[in-house]
């Protein structure tokens, strides 16, 4: 499939910085009509006036919102709503990674419920079976859901449930009735804030102290190589697929392998 993002009114989360940050200007590239970006990082507002500055006013809108937060995340869809009529994409981009004492629950709260709650709210404004028009949901994993990792084992946790909530309600099941295409996509380590020492941390002190040199260990990727992949996934992946981001290599669809291993599981279960 080549689904056309030309004219599409998109909303992400996590947008200021970072892959958010590359990932709206390449959707701007592609003629998408409008993107909110929902985040927490005033920086966003620089990106904004940049970006309409580049692209055509009005291209671009910074919302200043904790995804963590009902009441701002639900504000920020109804702002969109109120100007545009309907979402055709959202992409749960914002994320934590830290697993120290002081910052676990909110990695909790941002990595699984408010892209969660967001998925929802999505799923609820586009399904075709109550009045939308249908539309994609990206989620961000990991390749920390893809291998077991004792550095982040919070944060792994957290990004193995995105890739199993995000392959669940991709399926048929809810697909054939709501016209809404759910994707993950799971990105290698790549080089932004995300992995420096200051946003790094862990509830293990022994186990802190080498985080960042162990880190360093994968092979990092430009943040733009993570934002073409978004992009080309949004625009070829089938509902319920799976997309690796890695290394600078091109994107590709890891659906088959990522069913392989769900399906050694399940004869635990059925056989």
């Amino acid at each position: 499939m080549s689904y056309d993002l030309k004219n599409k009114v998109v909303l992400i989360t996590g947008g200021s910085i970072g892959i958010g940050a590359q990932v709206i200007e390449f959707l701007l590239k592609e003629n998408v009509k409008y993107v909110a970006n929902l985040d927490v990082d005033d920086t966003g507002i620089a990106l904004q006036n940049n970006l309409n500055k580049k692209y055509g006013e009005g291209k671009v809108k910074y919302i200043k919102c904790d995804v963590s937060d009902d009441s701002q995340l639900f504000a920020a869809y109804d702002t969109v709503i109120k100007e545009h009529g309907y979402i055709d994409v959202v992409i749960n981009n914002a994320g934590i990674m830290n697993d120290s004492k002081e910052k676990y629950k909110k990695e909790i709260e941002v990595n699984v419920i408010a892209l969660t709650t967001s998925t929802m709210k999505a799923l609820e404004i586009m399904r075709k079976d109550q009045g939308g028009l249908g539309g994609v949901i990206m989620n961000m994993s990991s390749i920390a859901a893809l291998f077991i990792d004792p550095l982040m084992p919070i944060y792994c946790g957290t990004k193995s449930y995105v890739l199993q909530f995000s392959t669940s309600l991709g399926q048929p099941e809810y697909y054939d009735r709501t016209g809404v295409r759910v994707i993950t996509i799971c990105f290698g380590a790549t080089d932004t804030t995300l992995l420096q020492k200051t946003k790094l941390g862990n509830f293990d002190k022994v186990i802190e102290k080498d985080l960042v040199d162990n880190i360093k260990k994968h092979i990092f990727q430009k943040v733009e190589s993570a934002a073409i992949g978004v992009v080309e996934a949004l625009k070829r992946g089938a509902s319920g697929s799976t997309w690796l981001s890695i290394a600078d290599k091109p994107v590709r669809d890891v659906t088959d392998v990522i069913m392989k291993g769900y399906g050694v599981f399940s004869t635990l279960v059925f056989e």
